[in-house]
Formats: C-alpha cells, structure tokens, sequence
C-alpha cells in the first residue's frame, strides 16, 4: 500500500480523533523515519518524546524479540523476572523506593491522584482537593482531563469529577492562597511539554515543595514528557534541589513501548493495600524488556549526559535564530532535548515547511514549535534541522 491508500484505508475506519500529518510511517533507522513511498524524514517529535532510543534500536529490538519467545503477558498475580529487573533499574533511575507499572502516561497520572485520594482520606474525609496548573496536560481519561488546566480538552465532557482546582503555572503566591487543609495533592509538570514547554524557576518548585510539607499534601511531578534522561538528568526534578513524593513516567521509559507509571518512596508504600489499584497489562513482560533495555542503553551508551550537551548546543543553534528573525520568533525555552521556540503567530505554516523539506518538528500551545528529538540525535543532525527551520521561518 503507499501513502494514499494507507491515508484512505485507515481514515474509513478509524474514528476522526487525530489530526494527521499526511504521511504513512512504514519504518526507521536512528533519527530517520520513512514513509510508504520510500521517503526518509528526520524526525524530531519522536513520536513525541516516545522514542528515546531512536528507531529499531538493536538493542531494543533484540530484547523485545526475545522476550517475545519465552513470555509475553502474564497475570500479576505472578512474578517475572523480567519484571523484577526492570522495577530495580527505575528505582535506581528515578532515586524512589517502590514502583508501580500501568501502560501509558494516562494511567500512570490517574494512579498517582488515586493515590493521593487515598493519602488524604486516611487523613480526614475532607482532604481530597487537587490542585494542578493552567495550560498542564495530564492525559484523556475523565480523572487526567480534569486535572489538565485546558478547558479545550474538558469541553462536552462535563459533568467533571469535583475536587479540581487550576493556578497559574509558575505563580507561587496563587499556589499559596489556593493551599488548604484539604489539599491532598499538587501536580505540577516540572516542564509543561503540552502547554508550551514552560520551565518553572527552581524557587517555584521549592515553594511548592514547602507548601505541601506545611498542609500534609503529597507533591506529584508529572515526568511523562520530561523524564528518561531528556532533560540532562535522568528526571526533571534532579535539576531543582527537591523530590517530590510521587512520580510519574511513561514515553521514553520504553524506547517506544508503550509502558509507564509511578513511583514513591517507602512512607507512600503502603497507602495502596492488595486490591486498592492494578492493571491486566501493566507491567507486562514485553513492557519490562523494552523499559530493561532502553535504560540499561541510556545508561551504557552515555545519553543522559548527551541530552544536556546536545540540547545546550541545540538551544544555542536556536538563539542564532531568535538574533536573525526577532519578530518571528518570540522567545527559546527549555532544558536538555525538550526545547521550544515560540513564534509571534500560529506555526503550522513552519510544521509544514519543514515537512517539505522532510524534517519532522511539531507545534503546540498554537504557536510553540517544540523540539523532541531521540536521545541519540547528532549535532549534524541537528544542523539540519537548524537550516529547515531557518528556511521556513524566512517565508513565515
């Protein structure tokens, strides 16, 4: 089948849920992803900060097919080796004690405020408000959509589980007169991908740590899209001095499996008894060979300390670009590989110039171009993608 025909087959049967770039993805090497037609692109979504690894990592490839021959899922009522491996290695990764494997960034999110439900009625049958920041994204399920500070994705799904409440992202004082009693949690992104790619100051996150010691509130660091090394530490929150009490993972853990999770430190361990919360797939046994695989590579190959010298040069590239187009391009954020470059108007005319010029970039919060590249990314890759993004931003 090539492109158009992938394009017409799927669109008559898939619910219109995506909006879609108009190419059909066969396979990929590295950084390159190739589409039915045979056209190579260089990609730096990622899947959206999925593929940590790139495409067809042999290792990766290699752990997946195996463990595809001796076992592939089995209930958790059991125990995998596999499993008890890769719980060790993100234990070690994340700096937490206990660990908890669901499926996607979603259910990681919607365990964790279970979690904190939970924490709080134990406390008193009151503590159960959650405050989370404008212009978040915590994922689609009602519990995770209600978190999200985005009235867009909540609209037509109303009425919300109660209990939310939204302050502005980056704002200490607003977080301070929202904080109660009955707070049992606050879930903050240390990088908001979704919304922009905003990076709070170190001070706001030891603000918001304080705030929850002082009322009993566990402190939630959504890490989906910012964790697994992008940032030039293995987790965001390594750059701020704190920890919080809860954090989430998913995307990059599994090099482009589709796993996640959290984790919490031994105090937490316990809140959850047998039966309070789990999940037919998580944790399955292809999930932990590709989570083993990907952070055992991260690890060996260096791409932690990669990620902070690539994404210093890459920012660096970026700047060239705000110093050329000033009244294009607005302002450059970010940390490590999780940048973002904002545009003085909506960008989906840069996205699809640099799709011509097959280079593969993204655009969210409307006027964010947001930069997501694999971990293994080059700096002669990124020079491509630079002059893509200098020739589009010419014509914009």
């Amino acid at each position: 089948m090539n492109n158009i025909e992938i394009r017409e087959q799927t669109d008559k049967y898939y619910l219109p849920v995506f909006g879609r770039y108009p190419l059909a993805l066969t396979h990929g090497k590295g950084c390159m992803v190739y589409d039915a037609d045979g056209e190579g692109y260089l990609d730096f979504l990622a899947g959206i900060a999925v593929n940590s690894l790139g495409y067809a990592h042999p290792a990766l490839v290699k752990a997946i097919s195996e463990q595809a021959g001796k076992i592939m899922h089995c209930s958790n009522v059991f125990y995998t080796d596999v499993q008890a491996r890769a719980v060790k290695l993100i234990s070690e990764a994340t700096g937490f004690d206990r660990v908890f494997l669901a499926n996607c960034g979603a259910e990681a999110n919607e365990g964790a405020i279970k979690l904190a439900r939970k924490y709080g009625h134990s406390k008193n049958d009151g503590k159960y408000r959650i405050i989370t920041a404008v212009h978040s994204f915590h994922g689609r399920t009602m519990m995770t959509v209600t978190a999200t500070g985005q009235p867009k994705y909540q609209q037509g799904y109303e009425p919300l589980p109660a209990g939310f409440d939204y302050v502005p992202y980056g704002d200490l004082e607003a977080l301070k007169e929202a904080m109660d009693e009955d707070v049992c949690c606050v879930m903050l992104e240390p990088i908001q991908g979704e919304g922009g790619v905003h990076v709070p100051s170190d001070e706001y996150l030891q603000g918001a740590r304080a705030l929850c010691d002082k009322y009993d509130a566990l402190l939630i660091f959504d890490e989906i899209q910012s964790g697994v090394g992008r940032t030039g530490q293995w987790f965001a929150y390594m750059h701020t001095g704190i920890k919080p009490d809860v954090l989430t993972f998913a995307k990059g853990i599994g090099g482009g499996f589709p796993t996640g999770g959290f984790c919490v430190d031994e105090k937490l361990a316990h809140v959850f008894k047998p039966g309070d919360h789990g999940g037919t797939f998580g944790g399955n046994a292809l999930a932990c060979a590709a989570i083993e695989a990907a952070l055992t590579t991260i690890k060996e190959e260096g791409l932690v300390e990669a990620a902070a010298e690539k994404g210093k040069y890459f920012m660096g590239k970026l700047q060239e670009l705000k110093a050329k187009y000033p009244e294009k391009v607005t302002e450059v954020r970010g940390r490590g590989l999780i940048l973002g470059m904002e545009l003085c108007k909506p960008g989906g005319a840069v996205v699809e110039h640099c799709l011509k010029d097959h280079v593969i970039v993204n655009c969210t919060a409307g006027n964010v171009i947001r930069l997501v590249p694999p971990l293994i990314v080059t700096e002669k890759e990124i020079d491509t993608v630079v002059a893509a993004l200098d020739a589009a931003l010419a014509e914009f």
